[in-house]
């Protein structure tokens, strides 16, 4: 068979757009069960990916990549989506980029180069929006990989206030040979309250002869007849959405949006089968629930840390612990149940790095989590118990030393006390928390506070 018959096509299309923490593999599934024809990816960093191992999860029926650096997932796929991810790369470098897609083209189907992003990080580094002032690197960029793998590549741009600036820019992205351009219709410093630039959407894709995917019009697609009526007005091959579909991901079904506790349910289904992260199922989730935090429901969802305890508020709990059983007959402890294959980089009090001393075979690691709301007084803390215990033991000539170390938006950090260190596998949101939590392991192992206690509270799990 002709290989080019065999790639994916951008016309006519109804695709997921690359979504800040929220484009994970559980959301990516689910769009597909929904209708999507095409799923990206959230932006996935050039440096990351190449500091990834690639390992096949026979358990989960994935294919990881792994940081090195502390054992995360940095990006999860599998067979059911390999036809239709597209990866979005962030990257500022030719060669780097191509190197990255030389290692992923085997699992995914396509790769966007995002040159949208304005963020700061991104546009420090050169990457996202900072490639639209720079056009020749863009082109670059897209002309290394379109020469140097097998699949289709496409980027992601936002458009100029000025219109002849905007096309000239897309005449030269396609000059490069790429298989599409998404076009966001507004610009970097406009915001999602901002007017949607559909003109210049529709100007664009008249000028282009590659498929144009118009992106940016959530904030008018309410119901799936939508999506043809704002296509309509770009005059697009296809349509990309974002928020409309973070909110509710059932806007793919031609049949009609379903309840909102529905596709919490199937999300959460897939969360547990492909062992999402707590803290990712957590924000997905929330951008679904969206005004209903502030009711009784969502302000119980708010307390929840652990998946399972997720999981509980939608009857699923059950279901939860029997798939948490069986990863573990089979040898799997999860992806926040393990420590990492190797602690490169730690960080100081300044949050400055330095290279890690530590060794992991020595490593007391717990399913512990830190639950704010069941310690009432502040004297009652970990760390503090911790330091009391140490004083009545009279032992006051060991004091505790934390590491923490931050990934992804997340912290995670070791406790080391008389020549022993104590981690918990939980990620929090902020250094403070991750310190109370491994302070939480070091008193749970040394019998401070009873096991079968913590377990009770849900703080616990084996």
């Amino acid at each position: 068979m002709d290989e080019k018959k065999t790639k994916l096509t951008f016309d006519n299309k109804i695709i997921l757009a690359p979504m800040v923490r929220a484009g994970t593999l559980p959301l990516r599934l689910l769009a597909l069960d929904y209708g999507a024809d095409i799923v990206y990816t959230e932006e996935l960093i050039d440096f990351k990916l190449l500091r990834s191992t690639r390992q096949i999860n026979d358990v989960l029926g994935t294919i990881d990549y792994i940081d090195q650096t502390d054992g995360t997932i940095v990006f999860r796929t599998c067979l059911r989506e390999k036809s239709h991810v597209v990866l979005q790369l962030g990257t500022s470098d030719p060669e780097r980029a191509l190197k990255v897609a030389q290692i992923l083209e085997n699992d995914v189907s396509g790769i966007d180069i995002n040159m949208g992003c304005p963020k700061k990080f991104s546009l420090e580094g050169g990457m996202g929006a900072a490639l639209l002032n720079n056009e020749q690197k863009a082109k670059n960029i897209l002309k290394r990989l379109i020469d140097g793998v097998r699949i289709p590549v496409t980027c992601k741009i936002r458009v100029f206030d000025d219109l002849q600036k905007t096309l000239n820019l897309c005449d030269t992205l396609e000059s490069s040979g790429i298989s599409a351009i998404t076009v966001h219709g507004r610009t970097v410093h406009e915001r999602p309250q901002h007017a949607n630039r559909n003109e210049m959407i529709r100007i664009i894709a008249q000028r282009l002869s590659i498929p144009v995917i118009a992106n940016g019009g959530s904030k008018e697609i309410e119901k799936y007849s939508d999506i043809e009526k704002f296509k309509k007005e770009t005059a697009c091959s296809s349509v990309m959405l974002a928020r409309a579909a973070q909110w509710n991901c059932s806007i793919f079904r031609k049949e009609g949006l379903l309840p909102i506790d529905i596709v919490i349910k199937a999300y959460l289904k897939y969360a547990i089968d492909y062992d999402n992260s707590p803290s990712n199922t957590k924000y997905c989730v929330q951008n679904i629930i969206r005004e209903l935090q502030e009711t009784p429901l969502g302000k119980e969802f708010l307390k929840a840390q652990t998946l399972e305890q997720i999981c509980e508020i939608w009857d699923m709990d059950d279901y939860c612990r029997l798939k948490f059983d069986q990863y573990q007959k089979k040898g799997f402890h999860g992806r926040f149940q393990v420590a990492p294959l190797r602690i490169g980089v730690i960080m100081n009090e300044n949050h400055s790095t330095k290279n890690s001393e530590c060794n992991v075979d020595d490593l007391i690691v717990l399913r512990c989590a830190f639950l704010r709301r069941r310690f009432s007084f502040d004297n009652d803390l970990p760390k503090t118990k911790l330091l009391k215990w140490l004083r009545e033991n009279k032992k006051t000539h060991i004091v505790p030393v934390y590491h923490t170390w931050f990934e992804d938006k997340l912290f995670r950090s070791i406790v080391t006390v008389d020549n022993k260190r104590y981690s918990s596998t939980f990620w929090e949101k902020n250094k403070k928390r991750a310190e109370q939590g491994a302070a939480l392991v070091c008193l749970c192992s040394l019998g401070v506070i009873d096991e079968e206690l913590l377990k009770k509270n849900g703080s616990l799990r084996k």
